[in-house]
């Protein structure tokens, strides 16, 4: 496994800017409070991507999913 390597500030800022402006539009909802947590929450982010790289790992190219 790779190590985590944070996104860059600006663009957690230019993400956060988005969905503060949705949210003054149209509301809160569950995508917005999960992209809020995304943007202010460094330990999230980290769980996140090794979430994604844990289901990457589990997928077995020799293996018919159907």
């Amino acid at each position: 496994m790779a190590e985590f390597k944070d996104y860059p500030a600006e663009k957690i800022a230019k993400q956060l800017e988005l969905v503060e402006k949705f949210e003054a539009e149209f509301g809160e909802n569950t995508k917005t409070r999960a992209w809020r947590k995304f943007c202010t929450d460094p330990e999230y982010r980290k769980r996140e991507w090794q979430f994604r790289q844990s289901v990457a790992a589990a997928v077995q190219p020799d293996v018919n999913y159907r």
